[in-house]
């Protein structure tokens, strides 16, 4: 079933009641589909270009990115993408896994630093897209959308002022806005999880004990904002007020099921995200330790070959 029409055509549509299966269906949608096979593609052309340079590239960076791209995919471009434009539960399903399990997994991926890698160099004087890279990386621009003092409040305000002021319904009117909509949900989660994960270079490079409190800070107001949905007395989101009759639901409960979603959502990605941190940091301390032990060897074989020079020159001047 294609939406291409308006959103809330939608509505006088004969969608049967919501199952699983019935969700997982495949459903045209040429933006996300045709955007999943590019950058699925770009990323192992920069894989096989590493490998056959003989340089090495983690398989668990490929598995990471390759599930985080399937996972735009499951909830785009299934019949999950149909039903969420008339029930507010599986909208939220898609808000939550495209805004914060999809950031992370292909973060995790590290493709800034694949590219920096398997991009060619222009040459001496010449721009190509690896300079280009560069240069967005170490813009002003950069460093703004990725400061938390940028992308914590924009992280809270893809909620609350989206959901709890007339623009959700607006965006939900047009296709152009639903999409836009969900690639700017995309977008936010990249942008926040971005210095926290510490994965790819970057303009921010936060500590680990920073990256923990930056990532806490965010966290409680998707639980809020789950919990106030759910205490609601009425549906509070005009496009869902009217659900079509063939799917049998309750517009308020169904706001109650999206709520619960949204609050128990806002765990999964802090404990995903706390668990790299803590491999991260775990993996920092080591190779610090191994430096640490290398540089006591060095110095240790300096005073050594001192040593010997002085009772080389004391034995000289007995001679």
């Amino acid at each position: 079933m294609d939406h291409s029409g308006h959103g809330m055509d939608m509505h006088d549509m004969d969608l049967p009641p919501f199952t699983l299966g019935r969700g997982l269906e495949f459903s045209f949608d040429a933006f996300f589909l045709i955007g999943s096979l590019v950058g699925l593609g770009l990323y192992l052309w920069g894989v096989v270009r590493l490998r056959k340079r003989g340089d090495a590239w983690p398989v668990g960076r490929t598995v990471a990115f390759t599930a985080g791209v399937l996972s735009v995919a499951l909830v785009m471009c299934t019949k999950l993408n149909d039903y969420g434009m008339v029930m507010f539960s599986v909208h939220m399903v898609q808000h939550m896994v495209i805004s914060m399990l999809s950031p992370i997994l292909l973060l995790l991926g590290a493709p800034v630093t694949l590219a920096l890698r398997a991009l060619p160099p222009a040459g001496r004087g010449r721009k190509g897209p690896r300079e280009l890279l560069l240069m967005l990386l170490h813009s002003r621009y950069m460093r703004i959308i990725t400061h938390p003092a940028f992308t914590i409040p924009m992280f809270i305000a893809s909620l609350y002022a989206l959901y709890f002021t007339p623009l959700f319904d607006f965006l939900m009117e047009t296709k152009p806005g639903h999409i836009g909509m969900m690639v700017h949900f995309l977008a936010v989660g990249l942008v926040f999880f971005w210095p926290i994960m510490g994965v790819d270079p970057g303009p921010h490079r936060p500590g680990y004990v920073m990256r923990m409190l930056e990532l806490f800070a965010g966290m409680p107001f998707h639980a809020f904002f789950g919990i106030a949905l759910m205490m609601a007395s009425e549906p509070l989101i005009g496009t869902y007020r009217n659900p079509p009759a063939s799917l049998g639901i309750d517009p308020l409960l169904d706001q109650q099921w999206g709520g619960g979603i949204a609050w128990a959502f806002s765990e999964i990605p802090s404990v995903l995200v706390l668990i790299a941190l803590m491999y991260q940091w775990y993996h920092s301390e080591q190779r610090a330790a191994k430096r640490a032990d290398r540089a006591a060897e060095r110095d240790g074989d300096r005073e050594l070959e001192a040593y010997n020079a002085y009772l080389a020159s004391l034995r000289a001047r007995g001679q």
